[in-house]
């Protein structure tokens, strides 16, 4: 039931423009089905710098947009992509196939034309840019989109906290283990989440020069190390402020590592089948034991959200207590 309208609750001011052509034809007037103003937003030149901003007041998710031209004109768009943000400074242009999405607009004035996305977007700040539209007229808009609020665990580092999630024995041994989390970051280097054993086992996932690398020894480091060792990397230009999300399956040795769409499928070196960790998993950075706020690597200075290990609500587990 995602499917609430979003920009008609909206306060006007909540609608922006890279300009308009008169105070009659404000960004205000560019909600779907108004007729009030000159029936919606025309900008002051129409040409492809233009755009119109709606700020959705918090992250959401939305699902789908509608778009109309200016009411009893011949102003309407045929064509346009979309932007998202959740700062309204650092954008993302939304995309399918691995390309920039280009929607199809309007024929006339009035008729609705409506898009499902095919993934839906969280972000707080949302902007149409008209590519073309009616050679007989000028840009001319109404919007609406739809979707509903977003609730998640987000939990926020300042590159010298950590969070711990400890075992309630002193060796966790397993064959299987998933990781699940969604980041987003503008340091370009640091530790999201480490865990390790006294046998040699480990486990990290750690941002280096904007790629995402996974690190893991299912083996006896003082005996097979050069054996032992298995590092995976992943994605590019990952400390973009934008959200990332992050999938790590293991079973035995055969590991799922997946950042946004790309999976990397790989078999890990070492001596055993399962992982041994001592006593916790730390998220954000690798404590040096015995000196709280000591860290052995750069830790990760950024946001953390729906953070999950074999099942558990990590941030949410933390509030909790």
């Amino acid at each position: 039931n995602c499917d609430d309208a979003l920009v008609s609750p909206l306060p006007s001011t909540a609608l922006t423009s890279s300009s308009e052509l008169f105070s009659i034809h404000s960004p205000s007037f560019a909600k779907l089905n108004r007729r009030d103003g000159a029936g919606g937003w025309s900008p002051l030149d129409s040409n492809e710098q233009q755009w119109l901003q709606v700020d959705l007041g918090d992250r959401v998710e939305i699902v789908a947009v509608a778009t109309q031209g200016r009411y009893g004109s011949s102003d309407w768009v045929t064509s346009y992509t979309l932007m998202f943000s959740d700062t309204g400074r650092n954008w993302k242009q939304y995309r399918q196939d691995d390309a920039i999405w280009v929607f199809t607009g309007n024929s006339n004035a009035d008729s609705v034309v409506h898009h499902k996305f095919l993934h839906s977007v969280k972000a707080r700040f949302l902007r149409f840019i008209p590519l073309k539209w009616n050679v007989g007229g000028r840009i001319g808009l109404r919007v609406e989109a739809f979707g509903c609020p977003y609730k998640s665990d987000i939990a926020d580092f300042d590159g010298r906290s950590s969070l711990l999630y400890r075992f309630n024995q002193k060796l966790m041994s397993t064959f299987k283990d998933v990781v699940s989390l969604k980041f987003k970051s503008m340091q370009g280097d640091g530790v999201l989440f480490h865990g390790e054993g006294q046998r040699g086992n480990y486990i990290t996932l750690e941002l280096q020069k904007g790629k995402l690398s996974l690190h893991i020894n299912l083996g006896d480091s003082n005996l097979h190390f050069s054996n032992s060792h298995t590092s995976v990397t992943l994605g590019s230009l990952l400390d973009d402020q934008h959200w990332h999300s992050v999938l790590i399956e293991r079973f035995n040795k055969q590991v799922n590592f997946t950042v946004d769409k790309h999976t990397q499928h790989f078999r890990t070196k070492g001596d055993s089948d399962h992982l041994d960790i001592d006593y916790e998993l730390s998220f954000g950075g690798i404590p040096v034991p015995g000196k709280p706020g000591t860290f052995q690597r750069k830790n990760f200075h950024g946001c953390i959200e729906n953070l999950y290990y074999n099942g558990v609500n990590i941030i949410d587990l933390a509030k909790r207590r």
